[in-house]
């Protein structure tokens, strides 16, 4: 949210409290943005998306031009991608999750870079958190 918004001194936010909001898109509809609606109707509403971009850089500036909230996934705002005019808080009640998923043919994973990829998803998956399987 924008640095001066009224709920930015708080660090975790109930996805209600950001019911009345205008909303900041940052993702195209689709798998990213599925997880965000399914918790916004869990949470009894439906986000009044003012503004809409492709990407989180973009989104992120929206945000600190005081034109909405936006709900994005810890990579979109991890510190060096982070705007200095946005304040990030975590959201509860429900949090939207999102799955990231790596296919590969399992003829495949005899390939060392391939290998490498797959636990460079892995290690930061379980830095961010999240439970990789």
């Amino acid at each position: 949210m924008p640095a001066g918004h009224r709920l930015a001194d708080r660090d975790v936010l109930d996805l209600a409290d950001l019911a009345d909001e205008p909303w900041v898109g940052s993702e195209p509809l689709g798998p990213c943005l599925e997880p965000v609606l399914t918790a916004c109707a869990a949470a009894g509403f439906t986000p009044d998306f003012v503004v809409e971009s492709g990407d989180y850089a973009s989104a992120q500036g929206f945000v600190a031009a005081g034109l909405g909230i936006g709900v994005m996934p810890l990579l979109g705002v991890a510190p060096g991608t982070r705007h200095p005019g946005v304040v990030v808080c975590e959201i509860r009640n429900p949090q939207p999750v999102r799955a990231i998923c790596a296919a590969v043919r399992e003829a495949s994973l005899t390939e060392p870079a391939l290998r490498a990829l797959v636990k460079a998803l892995r290690d930061a998956a379980k830095a961010s958190g999240a439970r990789p399987v």
